[in-house]
């Protein structure tokens, strides 16, 4: 979901704030997300209290103090603190607030994550859930079923990444899952990896190609893409036979077609020069 005007100024705020507090590394990040994510479910079942919190004809002091004597004791003082800063600042649409809240609570995780050591893999599990997802018919319209209650699908979830993805991608997912809030399962699912990505500051490029790439090549082409694109570039690597030898690279909008072989003797030429 896409930012506009106002809230795209507060939305930046509030990310600047995140990192100012997740900074220090007394607060615990993966608690914050916790209780971040708890204020974004109240304020997105809540209609008539999120639009009293983004009224513009109303001070932005009242409802600060309106947000901490909600949240008072419901969650810690960081994130009475966070949400009581979002909220005096001005949003274009109240659901804009509730938007900004996930992204937080989410950056919040990958921060936790990210103190650990644990971010590479989170971004490897979310992209490996992706394409499973993609590539299994029953399992997307399980997870994605209006029918099912939240309970049915965090237990499909735990069934399926209990044990075998790191805690930080399971709570990212089975919230993503439970509260799609109107998303797909697709689109949430790379606003996630788009998050991570940024938590390192670099791009992502989805590598295609007809057989694994070898421990060389990967930081060839890596090189390669970091030098044309200014930034360190994240692979994700996936191996479809259809490719038939050759390689596509995928970093955002861009796409880039041509063999292995091709492709590495011009990220040579691009090093060299």
């Amino acid at each position: 979901m896409t930012a506009h005007g106002a809230s795209r100024e507060a939305t930046a705020s509030a990310r600047e704030r995140l990192d100012a507090l997740t900074d220090n590394t007394s607060v615990n990040a993966g608690t914050l997300a916790e209780e971040l994510a708890a204020v974004t479910a109240l304020l997105d079942r809540e209609v008539s209290l999120r639009r009293v919190l983004t009224d513009p004809a109303q001070a932005g002091e009242a409802k600060a103090e309106l947000a901490q004597r909600l949240l008072g004791g419901q969650v810690g003082g960081e994130a009475a603190d966070l949400v009581s800063g979002m909220v005096r600042s001005r949003w274009s649409q109240s659901r804009d607030l509730v938007d900004a809240l996930e992204e937080l609570a989410n950056l919040a995780d990958l921060t936790a994550a990210q103190r650990t050591g644990a971010l590479d893999d989170v971004e490897d599990e979310l992209f490996r859930f992706g394409r499973i997802v993609s590539s299994n018919t029953e399992l997307r319209a399980a997870l994605t079923d209006r029918a099912a209650t939240g309970s049915a699908k965090g237990e499909l979830l735990r069934s399926l990444l209990g044990g075998r993805a790191h805690a930080t991608t399971e709570r990212l997912v089975t919230r993503l899952v439970t509260a799609p809030r109107g998303r797909s399962l697709e689109a949430g699912l790379e606003s996630l990896s788009k998050l991570a990505a940024d938590r390192r500051n670099r791009l992502v490029a989805v590598v295609t190609s007809a057989v694994p790439l070898s421990d060389t090549q990967k930081q060839r082409l890596g090189a390669a893409l970091g030098k044309l694109y200014g930034h360190q570039v994240h692979l994700n690597i996936d191996v479809d036979p259809e490719v038939l030898g050759g390689i596509r690279v995928q970093v955002g909008d861009e796409v880039i077609n041509g063999s292995i072989a091709d492709r590495i003797e011009d990220a040579g030429r691009r090093l060299a020069g």
